[in-house]
């Protein structure tokens, strides 16, 4: 793969030795000499993503808070908006694990650009939407090829020790958030010149153009000595899902398994292959960690579906009031993507734990939400649910990583945004029925979601062992 992940004895051999010796045959300052300037061209390349997520969530945060005025300004009617903007959805719930799939056949390199320049082109079309029909269009290739940030997230678990994962991914949310935090205004402002919604979508599309052209300037060569070294580890363990055959990770086969090169397979046979073995995984020892992201992602989008609306017809908050809200809580959850290393060592990187705690903390704040009585009660729940949503989305995604195994790291991550993408066509539909019974209904509903999640993932607790050790327990099931 480009991004350093390549089969076979090309991996082995490089700047690391294909024999290394053991940790306490290195000297202190022989061991520096040899993980220095892979530890600095690693950390250079994830600077260059951070970078990546920032441009991503900024550009897209310009233009989507637009969407929905621009597409009644075209003299759209309400249930044709509806259908235009739900096809988003649908689209990315096929497309997440396919593309997955893809970067973890092909590499992040291609993947990435690709996606970023097919992404590009959908804004392109949505900044020359002049009636419904290309509006529509727009909303094709950006539905189907707008995984820039999936895509990432694999590459970083390509590229860093299993137990620095959460906080690396923690520190990329974060700076996709600072990002989202600041695109809104960006848009806000310009869509009140003329034309603005046109000129925003042309910005949108040179931000991805620019990010095109920072991936294809990536400092690839300096992050394929950490990426070899980890997947050289990866292949001493047992394949996490019980085979070795696809993807370079070995079963506990003979030595020679590891130095002879295996013959090429056609890209659609490691596809297909791919594929398969998505199926065998999700329907066996991750079918409660996927549950659990999907019980969790519908809790906090039926808090946040009727948020503007709620606050407003509770509390008499003006829209432009809960926006401010909104911003103040995603820069709160840029700062929990920041904290999650002390989180980390607090817990003794016991991911399940954390996340089993975060998502009790967003079951009881969404219950207090639902039955605050006060504008200052609402705040406090709303900024102690940016933190503990950040923190359980990080985790929920490392804990997927460890068990899928570091070779199909793109795949288990599109599954993840399949999950998500469920949720996004299930919550509405609830959000719905319950705001038919009271405004309080929908956090109500996703307290109740949150705590049958919890009660899934204490059933579960002994699967993934104590503190540090619970992917390797799980990898080795």
């Amino acid at each position: 793969m480009e991004s350093g992940v390549r089969r076979g004895p090309a991996t082995a051999r490089g700047p690391a030795s294909a024999t290394p010796m053991p940790r306490h045959e290195l000297g202190a300052g022989a061991e520096a000499r040899a993980r220095g300037p892979g530890a600095v061209g690693a950390r250079r390349f994830l600077l260059c993503l951070y970078l990546v997520g920032f441009l991503d969530l900024f550009g897209v945060s310009m233009v989507v808070p637009l969407l929905s005025l621009h597409v009644k300004s075209l003299g759209a009617s309400p249930t044709v908006a509806g259908i235009v903007g739900s096809s988003y959805g649908i689209l990315q719930l096929f497309s997440s694990t396919l593309v997955g799939c893809w970067s973890d056949v092909v590499g992040r390199r291609s993947s990435l650009l690709v996606c970023i320049l097919f992404s590009a082109l959908g804004y392109l079309i949505l900044g020359a939407s002049t009636n419904v029909f290309l509006f529509a269009l727009a909303r094709v290739p950006v539905g189907i090829f707008k995984h820039t940030l999936s895509i990432s997230r694999a590459l970083l678990s390509d590229l860093v020790a299993e137990k620095e994962r959460p906080l690396v991914i923690g520190q990329f949310n974060a700076a996709s958030s600072v990002g989202f935090i600041l695109g809104p205004m960006v848009g806000g402002y310009l869509t009140e010149l003329e034309d603005g919604f046109y000129l925003t979508a042309f910005i949108c599309f040179s931000v991805f153009i620019l990010n095109a052209g920072l991936v294809w300037l990536f400092p690839w060569c300096e992050a394929k000595l950490s990426s070899a070294e980890k997947i050289q580890a990866a292949r001493r363990n047992s394949a996490p899902w019980g085979r070795g055959d696809g993807h370079g990770q070995e079963t506990a086969t003979p030595p020679r398994s590891t130095v002879g090169p295996r013959p090429a397979r056609p890209p659609w046979l490691e596809f297909t292959s791919t594929l398969r073995d998505m199926k065998n995984l999700i329907f066996s020892e991750m079918w409660d960690l996927f549950a659990v992201r999907l019980l969790m992602a519908v809790a906090v989008m039926l808090y946040y579906s009727n948020f503007v609306l709620a606050l407003e017809e509770r509390f008499g908050v003006r829209p432009r009031a809960a926006g401010y809200l909104i911003s103040y809580g995603s820069a709160l959850g840029a700062l929990a993507g920041l904290a999650l290393g002390p989180l980390l060592r607090l817990y003794r990187h016991d991911g399940h734990a954390l996340l089993l705690h975060s998502s009790a903390l967003t079951c009881l704040l969404l219950l207090l939400h639902a039955c605050a009585r006060s504008v200052p009660v609402a705040v406090l729940c709303s900024s102690l649910l940016a933190v503990s949503t950040a923190v359980g989305r990080t985790c929920i995604t490392d804990l997927q990583l460890a068990a899928g195994g570091a070779q199909a790291s793109g795949t288990v991550i599109g599954v993840g945004q399949s999950v998500t993408a469920v949720g996004r066509i299930i919550a509405p539909l609830l959000s719905g029925l319950a705001q038919e019974v009271s405004p309080c209904g929908p956090p109500s509903l996703g307290a109740v979601l949150a705590l049958v999640a919890i009660f899934l993932m204490s059933l579960n607790r002994a699967r993934y062992g104590g503190a540090g050790g619970g992917s390797d327990k799980l990898k080795r099931e």
